[in-house]
């Protein structure tokens, strides 16, 4: 007979004043109870504020998941419990701001925001307290100002930051030059953790050379695991995808491992890891740059952006290019006189003074190519980047505009942080305009920035309350990216109560079935709609895309041939050509899945779905006719 679960009173449970700490509430069950499942815990705690608490907790080691949905509290916890337990008991105890901001004028707005950010929640009474000291009508005028701007929300008498806000906060720090110490402080707590994680990696995998450590710690300072963790299961392959671009590095050179080498003797599936290089390397998913130095179709070497070897690489090509534009300026108009100086020869000249110095002799024939990109990645940077403000500055953007007449292709930059920025400025300059919001959505998704995207959702609910039913199926989706189905079909049943008769929440409700393996109640659902209407094409591709996922492909094929043939030129038959393109390629019938996979592919082309959209079945198309390829040489 299992032991009765122990339960916080309600003095912790309903405070009389404000929310119940909700990390103390959860730390308090698992303290007072061997271990805690699921389903114990969402009675207590609605399941969406119930999952981002419960995660920050597992990240901190505070709690431990024992197996399916049992959590337990490790020894942390029970030293974070304490702390909590004393910390309750004693009288609030609030963070100030720094003097240098305090003496900077009366900026009460800038001292609210710096006090929400810092504390948990401010009443209004701590703003009149010193070392603050502002008096009620500044006060009232500052706060009325503040919540308009959506900069700060209130709460049963208590005063929180919104995402907004934190934005404004940012600002405000760069204009005191309060930020260095904020930002230093938390990258070194950051290295501390990454540096624990790489010990155990390096004991685990045997890693010996000093240079591919200290390669591989600079790329898990630099990349981070999130836009990668939707596809991307476990962590330690994404550091084992980080060792290979570590240890095939030009420094290593004539050393290298193969793609097939590497996915044998790390345990790492070899397809997994060819799309994730190319992700990194070619689809730039971070805003860092990689260069390929690429030898033969098997031997390739990965140089990064700003690290040392390419800053000396920069130097070296910079000086080259700027001669050449000099010297052939001065001789233009004396064609007697004129330097011989060309593109190529300077490449030449490069390529001798690089091998001597920077790189080893035997990458000297792969490095013409390669220093063709490079030259004509540096003129676009310069040309896109480069602020033109002083007369070096503008000589600079003259020469490498004239060296981009070669007219190489330049690679596509992605930055994370300046979308945000310009989004979150039209957002605070019009924050009743929703397309704004959906615009921030598509950027964090495209990052894959699930936390953040999250926090976005609950801001909208709050601001844009009619929108509810719409935010709640996204809120379901990052739950189910972050492979959190549990809470996700939470969701989904909420919406299921509240839309009972609403045919698109009938098939979200069967995906969520699909994915927590409940074939039969998936698939049911499903048919029921069916029934009700056997000509819709999107039930039959819906129903062939569940039985797929069971690995029914011969059923899966016959339904989505089905809607096909009810509509053949939907926004989604490309994505139903691709599905039966893959099922074929499961039979083996590797010349049918190359057909439909291939007319899969011409339909994104002229379809008006998302870029993202596209992308994305584009990529798993491709994937696949890679495998058939491979497949059929076996044969």
């Amino acid at each position: 007979m299992e032991n009765p679960i122990n339960y916080p009173s309600e003095e912790i449970l309903k405070p009389i004043l404000g929310k119940p700490n909700f990390e103390f509430v959860l730390l308090w069950m698992l303290n007072n109870n061997v271990t805690c499942t699921w389903a114990n815990l969402k009675s207590i705690i609605k399941p969406s504020t119930l999952s981002i608490y419960l995660k920050r907790l597992i990240e901190n080691g505070r709690v431990s998941k024992t197996e399916f949905n049992h959590y337990s509290i490790t020894q942390l916890g029970k030293d974070r419990f304490y702390e909590l337990s004393q910390f309750n008991k004693q009288k609030r105890r609030l963070s100030y701001p720094p003097k240098l901001l305090l003496y900077s004028g009366r900026n009460y707005d800038h001292w609210v925001l710096w006090m929400v950010h810092n504390n948990n929640y401010c009443v209004w009474a701590d703003f009149q307290k010193p070392p603050l000291s502002i008096n009620n009508s500044s006060l009232s005028k500052t706060m009325i100002d503040l919540l308009e701007k959506g900069f700060i929300r209130k709460e049963e008498k208590k005063y929180r930051i919104t995402q907004f806000g934190k934005f404004e906060y940012s600002k405000m720090l760069k204009y005191y030059d309060l930020d260095r110490h904020s930002i230093i402080e938390a990258e070194s707590n950051r290295i501390k953790e990454v540096t624990k994680k790489t010990i155990t990696f390096f004991e685990k995998f045997k890693i010996k050379d000093d240079e591919v450590k200290f390669r591989f710690l600079n790329n898990m300072l630099r990349l981070s695991y999130d836009p990668v963790k939707s596809s991307l299961e476990k962590e330690e392959d994404f550091h084992k995808i980080l060792l290979f671009l570590s240890l095939n590095h030009p420094s290593q050179y004539p050393h290298f491992i193969s793609k097939n080498e590497f996915a044998a003797k790390y345990d790492i599936e070899q397809v997994i890891l060819d799309f994730h290089i190319h992700q990194i390397v070619e689809k730039n998913i971070y805003p860092i740059k990689f260069f390929k130095l690429e030898i033969n179709a098997e031997e390739i070497y990965y140089l990064q952006v700003n690290e040392k070897l390419e800053r000396m690489l920069y130097a070296v090509v910079e000086e080259h290019i700027t001669k050449l534009t000099f010297l052939n300026k001065l001789y233009e108009g004396d064609p007697k006189e004129r330097y011989s100086l060309s593109l190529n020869n300077t490449i030449n000249t490069i390529i001798e003074e690089i091998c001597m110095n920077i790189f080893k002799e035997g990458l000297k024939d792969s490095l013409r190519p390669f220093l063709v990109k490079y030259i004509d990645y540096l003129a676009f940077k310069v040309e896109r980047e480069k602020k033109l403000v002083e007369a070096y500055d503008k000589l600079e953007g003259l020469i490498w505009h004239e060296v981009k007449a070669y007219n190489i292709e330049l690679p596509t930059l992605n930055k994370l942080e300046e979308a945000l920025n310009q989004i979150d400025e039209k957002i605070a300059s019009d924050p009743e305009n929703l397309e704004f919001y959906h615009a921030k959505e598509h950027i964090l998704i495209y990052f894959n920035k699930y936390d953040d995207l999250f926090e976005l959702l609950e801001e909208m609910i709050v601001r844009f309350p009619e929108e509810t039913k719409e935010i709640k199926l996204k809120e379901a989706y990052v739950l189910k990216e972050q492979r959190k189905l549990e809470e996700g079909f939470n969701i989904i049943n909420d919406l299921m109560e509240k839309y009972p008769h609403e045919k698109d929440i009938i098939i979200y409700k069967a995906y969520w079935l699909q994915y927590l393996n409940e074939k039969e109640k998936a698939l049911n659902l499903i048919r029921d709609l069916l029934d009700d209407d056997p000509q819709n094409g999107v039930y039959h591709d819906t129903h062939g895309e569940i039985l797929m996922a069971f690995r029914d492909y011969e059923n899966a094929i016959r339904e989505f041939q089905k809607a096909i043939e009810l509509n053949s030129e939907t926004w989604y038959s490309f994505q139903t050509f691709i599905k039966l393109g893959i099922c074929h390629k499961e039979l083996s019938k590797f010349e049918l899945a190359m057909e439909y996979l291939n007319r899969g592919k011409e339909l994104i082309n002229k379809s008006t779905t998302s870029f993202e959209t596209k992308q994305k079945w584009l990529t798993i198309a491709d994937l696949f006719l890679s495998e058939i390829e491979e497949m059929k040489e076996w044969d």
